[in-house]
């Protein structure tokens, strides 16, 4: 599913990462954990295509056999479309719009019907058991609603990968959890792939692998 190798980040003087290789399988959940400035978001961003290798011409990354140093500008846009998506800890909602108005914004980019997309929305927002909260907008939902529309917006295209960054980091305990469970249902019942990055020990350890970074590097698992 992802093959990542000889990963390295540079700001400056600084080096945030300092060589990663990392393999996930397909329909595993993996948490990345470690101290804050160990590297974790900054390789996030990376597997997420966000940002790029400071050694691009020495690193590989591949996401479900596509090396994604050879996609375009244009390309790279598109596959991150349609193959990541992300739950950042802030839900990211646009509060203008509704739920099932946010959770279509994928669909809309990848250039899919009105009436395709609100039926997936639908479907994934009933899922998550917010049938009744369709229409409300952000700041007519709780916390944890609203960091559950975060998650059909990051599956609306069926994306291969979900990656997360501290998605339980500003819910109170009783939501927390509930994501946590929520992670473990996707997997079984969507098959998906799940990468986490947390200071949340007991989501990490709920993981099939957890990774610890240290000073740019991934240790152990």
């Amino acid at each position: 599913m992802i093959k990542a190798s000889n990963i390295k980040k540079s700001f400056g003087s600084l080096d945030v990462l300092k060589g990663v290789d990392l393999i996930i399988k397909e329909g595993e959940v993996v948490s990345i954990v470690g101290a804050s400035g160990a590297g974790k978001t900054t390789l996030l961003q990376i597997l997420g295509t966000l940002d790029d290798p400071s050694n691009a011409d020495k690193s590989s990354l591949r996401i479900n056999d596509v090396e994604i140093s050879e996609l375009s500008e244009k390309e790279l846009a598109r596959f991150r479309n349609e193959q990541i998506g992300f739950i950042f800890q802030f839900h990211q909602l646009l509060p203008e719009f509704t739920a099932i108005e946010n959770v279509c914004i994928p669909a809309y980019i990848g250039q899919k019907s009105k009436q395709e997309s609100e039926a997936r929305a639908t479907e994934l927002l009933t899922f998550l058991g917010l049938k009744d909260r369709l229409h409300h907008k952000p700041n007519a939902l709780s916390g944890g609603e609203q960091q559950r529309v975060a998650v059909a917006r990051a599956l609306m295209n069926k994306p291969a990968v979900l990656l997360a960054d501290e998605p339980s980091g500003n819910l109170d305990s009783e939501s927390a959890d509930r994501l946590h469970k929520l992670f473990f249902e996707l997997r079984e019942k969507m098959g998906q792939t799940i990468i986490i990055v947390t200071h949340n020990e007991e989501l990490a350890a709920m993981a099939d692998r957890k990774l610890t970074m240290v000073d740019g590097q991934i240790i152990d698992s």
